[in-house]
């Protein structure tokens, strides 16, 4: 079954993209919640009118993000945490405490587009994360965590 995508989903692909599922997938899932239309010939053309109109509209906001992604790129971030004599945290970090930290800085980042490399973050030490501004534009940012 072939679909439109209305938002971008995880896995599966980004806002405007045609990507083919299995009928179940597509029919009571996707369309039901309104993330996606079927791909018929009329919502093809549809699609491909709307696609050519906002190509303008999507370069200025990609040329903004690498804008963005340029002043990220060299940031480096300190989070606190309690920490037990041994280096191992109470609790671990994750990506809210990431957005935060980038939100105090002036960098508006939804803590769904951040990623952490490591599985879980659990010691004290410097780590890598991936913070994606658009759908083309990633930036790696390290973070340390330091006792409080």
């Amino acid at each position: 079954m072939e679909i439109i995508l209305r938002e971008d989903i995880q896995n599966l692909g980004h806002k405007d993209d045609i990507v083919v599922v299995k009928n179940g997938y597509g029919r009571n899932y996707l369309i039901p919640k309104g993330l996606a239309i079927l791909a018929t010939t009329s919502a093809k053309k549809v699609h491909a009118e709307n696609k050519r109109q906002r190509a303008h509209k999507e370069e200025k906001i990609k040329n903004e993000a690498l804008e963005v992604a340029k002043t990220l790129e060299g940031k480096s971030i300190t989070l606190g945490a309690k920490a037990s004599s041994t280096g191992k945290i109470f609790g671990s970090v994750n990506t809210i405490q990431i957005a935060e930290a980038l939100t105090k800085d002036g960098f508006a980042v939804e803590r769904k587009n951040i990623s952490i490399k490591e599985d879980a973050v659990k010691e004290l030490g410097s780590y890598t994360a991936t913070v994606k501004l658009h759908r083309e534009v990633k930036v790696d940012i390290s973070f340390e965590v330091v006792a409080e």
